[in-house]
């Protein structure tokens, strides 16, 4: 298993350490985005959110 896992990583033209902790790092930044959607969820549904537009192209330019 670790003998073909370093054969990956030499095609990758990385290290095994590096494929190691690049998978780690997907693995938990997966993990923060689904977080933060469950939590964006969570907010919208206790209230309505809602602009006060509609604006001109120059106000929309001048709030962003």
């Amino acid at each position: 298993m670790v003998a073909e896992a370093r054969r990956i990583a030499a095609d990758r033209g990385t290290s095994l350490n590096q494929l190691v902790r690049d998978y780690l790092n997907e693995l938990t930044r997966t993990d923060d985005v689904e977080t933060i959607i469950r939590g964006l969820d969570a907010m919208w549904s206790e209230r309505t959110y809602r602009s006060q537009g509609p604006w001109t192209r120059e106000e929309a330019y001048e709030r962003s």
